[in-house]
């Protein structure tokens, strides 16, 4: 039998209306968001279901918007009996999978991703970081490209490792620009502004990473039910004193995705279940090894077609 992992999406996943149909039509999920409303002190449900779009997009509203639509899906499936031998998430997602694993609480989780956007809408003031999606580049000699850059004062970074030939930059958006003009130094064809409200996942996000520590200490952390694939070693990681520090790290390292699904592939997992809006790691997983399984769970209809899949 082959393995099965399920996996949660992070920041651009994201829409006007997500998860409103497990919000409707189950019990538990609709029982999720209201917690979210509960704990942050205002409606963020309402911003999820109504918009508008700008406030939606706004990193301290996606943040925990995200980890409550994914968690209302999880609830759906997990009507189903289905059991995963790994989770893991992108970014964001990380904390969609350490609340399946019952490493956090939600109500703890989506308290600490509201104050992770917080902290990472501050560390840079806006127009001053940026990134950018790479296609085609060669990950070594990008690295080198970036250094090079980095040492002239303009800090850039790799940030994102998603698949074959598609790797995000980060840092000041001097330094992304001087990047994404020489992508072709590196193999590249070509890079692509992501719209984001900073550099994430790089060295200059150490200050909210350091913000973020506090904020983490004062969570309960369990041992996780299920092995949680870390972003930052693409690796399993069990202790609840590491998963702490690994989420700190993980707001100023690169997000290892792509080694981390072909780490999972390589455990045995054929199967891989997205939960949470979107299809941008399904995308990303058929890029990686299109010989392996990918289901998407982003509505209460794919919730239901899931039994004679997996």
């Amino acid at each position: 039998m082959g393995k099965t992992a399920f996996i949660f999406p992070g920041q651009g996943a994201q829409s006007v209306g997500m998860g409103k149909d497990a919000y409707d039509a189950v019990p538990s999920a609709r029982d999720l968001f209201l917690t979210a409303d509960a704990q942050l002190g205002f409606p963020l449900s309402s911003i999820i279901f109504n918009g508008p779009d700008e406030d939606l997009k706004q990193t301290v509203n996606t943040q925990p918007a995200l980890l409550a639509t994914s968690m209302a899906y999880l609830e759906a499936v997990r009507g189903k009996g289905i059991v995963p031998d790994y989770v893991a998430g992108h970014s964001l997602g990380e904390y969609s999978a350490l609340v399946c694993a019952g490493v956090l609480s939600f109500e703890e989780a989506v308290s600490i991703v509201r104050a992770r956007g917080e902290y990472m809408e501050a560390a840079v003031p806006g127009g001053q970081g940026a990134m950018a999606a790479v296609l085609g580049a060669d990950r070594e000699a990008l690295a080198e490209l970036c250094k090079g850059i980095s040492a002239e004062g303009h800090v850039v970074e790799l940030a994102n490792m998603n698949c074959p030939g598609q790797i995000v930059i980060s840092g000041s958006a001097q330094g992304v620009a001087a990047a994404a003009e020489r992508v072709k130094e590196a193999g590249g064809k070509r890079a692509i502004p992501l719209e984001v409200s900073g550099p994430f996942h790089s060295s200059l996000m150490k200050e909210a990473a350091e913000r973020l520590a506090g904020k983490l200490e004062q969570a309960s952390f369990n041992a996780p039910s299920v092995p949680v694939v870390a972003n930052v070693t693409a690796r399993p990681v069990e202790d609840a004193a590491a998963i702490r520090g690994l989420l700190v790290e993980q707001v100023y390292s690169p997000v290892l995705w792509h080694d981390s699904v072909e780490w999972m592939i390589a455990q045995g997992v054929d199967t891989f279940v997205e939960i949470g809006p979107g299809s941008v790691l399904s995308g990303l997983i058929k890029k990686i090894d299109k010989s392996v399984k990918v289901i998407n769970v982003n509505s209460l209809e794919s919730v239901n077609s899931l039994e004679t899949v997996v």
